[in-house]
């Protein structure tokens, strides 16, 4: 019985040892583009560069999800990878209509864009209330889930008349006293961002990669090893390309938002000691009083996770709830694991739901 056993694994293995090498000989002969993004969506409105698009649903929910992601370095359709691996493909799914702000890609006209500047071409800023059923500035009231970076974050604590039902903050930043080896290389008295915006007038976008990936140095060796053992896999395959495509499609980041964005958060951590003002308006978390969910990563080396959490001790929030998934920063949206289905039902709480519940979902939730 042993050696029959012991037999089958060897032919296995060898199988597998043959589908490796003729997957191999297709990379380097034929490679092919992956096809990434397929969910259908509609571009609603645009400003600028920016565009808002919709991905419509069933509407098992009545509340919409409105998702601002980073600013720019990165393509967003890292939020639509490939069909079953697809964070907005899973949330239609589940009956809710996405709304997903691209910010486009910025070029070398766009230096002296400020944070300003960056607020004022944001269609998420009003483009919702132009496609509401209902007409005025109070159908901005349907956006109940705003996903996002520092700069929403500010948006909603600064703008108390814009009734935000739900936030939900994955793996933002917020006290970026705790934000690891970022924040020690961008430290005043490490990083003079005057001269490097003056000098370069923006970071190009092969710098922007090359800052993430000496974050963890080794990352590429041991990505090329996992890739060789899962070569056989079709299906491990089809995600390695799609991802390796997005992680070298960065863009390059404003200079001058860059500048204020360096100083006022990574050098002076102005939004978690409450002393960011955007817009002539003082920015201050407690005037955040909305349910509040937030969802950090263990193995996170870019938003580590107490500097994640940070924004449960800040807000003015009653209900408000953290958690923390295994898996790095990408594969809290990227992966295949039970992450998404967690976060989806996470969005569809209100109220008094959102506290307690969203502990007990994460019974079973596996790394992506």
């Amino acid at each position: 019985m042993r050696r029959a056993a012991t037999i089958k694994q060897w032919q296995e293995e060898l199988e597998r040892g043959v589908r490796r090498l003729q997957n191999l000989h297709g990379l380097m002969t034929n490679p092919v583009e992956p096809k990434t993004g397929q969910t259908p969506r509609v571009e609603i409105y645009k400003r600028n560069k920016s565009r808002l698009y919709r991905y419509e649903s069933t509407r098992t929910h009545r509340t919409p999800v409105l998702f601002v992601p980073n600013l720019g370095i990165s393509r967003p359709y890292i939020f639509d990878l490939l069909p079953g691996g697809s964070f907005i493909e899973h949330m239609t799914n589940q009956g809710f209509d996405f709304y997903l702000l691209d910010w486009g890609v910025f070029g070398p006209e766009d230096n002296d864009l400020s944070r300003r500047g960056v607020r004022d071409q944001d269609p998420a800023a009003d483009g919702p209330a132009r496609c509401s059923r209902r007409p005025g500035p109070t159908s901005f009231r349907c956006w109940a889930t705003a996903w996002a970076r520092p700069s929403r974050r500010a948006f909603v604590a600064s703008h108390p008349e814009v009734q935000v039902k739900n936030f939900v903050n994955m793996a933002g930043p917020i006290d970026f006293a705790k934000v690891g080896l970022f924040g020690l290389w961008l430290g005043k008295d490490k990083f003079n961002v005057d001269r490097f915006v003056d000098t370069l007038g923006s970071v190009p976008a092969d710098m922007v990669k090359a800052g993430f990936k000496l974050l963890k140095p080794t990352m590429d060796l041991s990505t090329n090893l996992n890739l060789w053992w899962n070569m056989w896999n079709d299906k491990y395959l089809e995600g390695f390309q799609a991802l390796n495509k997005w992680a070298n499609e960065y863009v390059a980041f404003p200079g001058e938002f860059f500048r204020q964005w360096v100083r006022d958060f990574y050098q002076d951590n102005k939004l978690y000691r409450d002393e960011l003002v955007m817009g002539g308006r003082p920015i201050r978390l407690e005037r955040i009083t909305c349910p509040v969910f937030v969802v950090g990563a263990k193995e996170d080396y870019i938003a580590p996770p107490e500097c994640v959490r940070a924004l449960i001790d800040k807000v003015g929030s009653r209900e408000k709830e953290y958690i923390e998934l295994p898996g790095g920063h990408i594969s809290l949206i990227a992966g295949r694991g039970r992450g998404r289905p967690l976060l989806a039902e996470g969005l569809g709480l209100a109220g008094p739901a959102l506290v307690g519940r969203t502990l007990s979902l994460t019974r079973g939730v596996t790394a992506a």
